[in-house]
């Protein structure tokens, strides 16, 4: 049995309410067909000589966005012209090679849009859906993506529903309680508005603030149509 709607949320009535799936290994993904999943998260502990690679690159890139279509083949030559050729810069590469190859592989596509950038500061402070079908998200290093649960929303007041109050004033939500975030190395997809059958169902995050002088690094992974 469905758990019930808290009255006092404005939720569209649905099918299904949606749930969050989080696993240990990238097998988790499968979850993300499911009809009432809308976030699935692989947590993961990001290994030494990649958070070495990461903290070397941020000393001399305090600023840095790369946006590219990249297939699996071409990810490690692309990413790697991007960042540069330092010590250690084949640990990152090969990461995000790993990460396109699982994405394109998980939804037969053929290629992937990818965005790699340094963030000194939050670049979606307020709480929104995605109009895509999925994106992939993982932080490298810093603090990473703030969401909601579906349960805990009331979608009424995302965009102009928030009648100009800030998110904490708004009630989207009831707690500061209710906010989940990911984790530095998690890697996390998001199932947005445009998913077949997940209208008006799309996870709902933000990206957080960002504490002085600690800056993310933050990927994005987008289908190409």
């Amino acid at each position: 049995m469905n758990a019930a709607v808290p009255t006092h949320l404005n939720v569209p009535k649905r099918l299904n309410a949606r749930r969050s799936v989080i696993g240990e290994h990238p097998a988790s993904f499968i979850d993300f067909y499911q009809e009432d999943t809308n976030i699935v998260i692989w947590q993961r502990k990001l290994n030494d000589a990649l958070q070495e690679s990461v903290a070397r690159f941020l000393t001399t890139n305090t600023y840095f966005k790369s946006v590219m279509t990249v297939t699996p083949d071409s990810t490690y030559e692309a990413v790697i012209e991007a960042l540069g050729r330092f010590d250690g810069a084949d640990v990152i590469c090969e990461d995000v090679a790993l990460l396109v190859d699982m994405f394109c592989c998980l939804f037969e596509l053929k290629r992937a849009g990818l965005r790699f950038s340094v963030l000194n500061q939050a670049m979606c402070p307020r709480f929104h859906v995605d109009k895509v079908p999925c994106r992939l998200i993982t932080t490298y290093q810093g603090v990473a993506t703030e969401w909601l649960a579906d349960k805990d929303v009331d979608r009424s007041k995302l965009g102009a529903g928030n009648l100009g109050k800030v998110d904490a004033e708004s009630g989207l939500y009831r707690s500061s309680r209710d906010i989940q975030q990911l984790n530095q190395g998690d890697v996390a997809l998001l199932k947005g508005e445009l998913w077949v059958g997940n209208e008006n169902a799309g996870l709902v995050h933000r990206s957080p603030a960002v504490a002085d002088k600690q800056p993310r690094l933050m990927l994005t992974l987008d289908f190409i149509s």
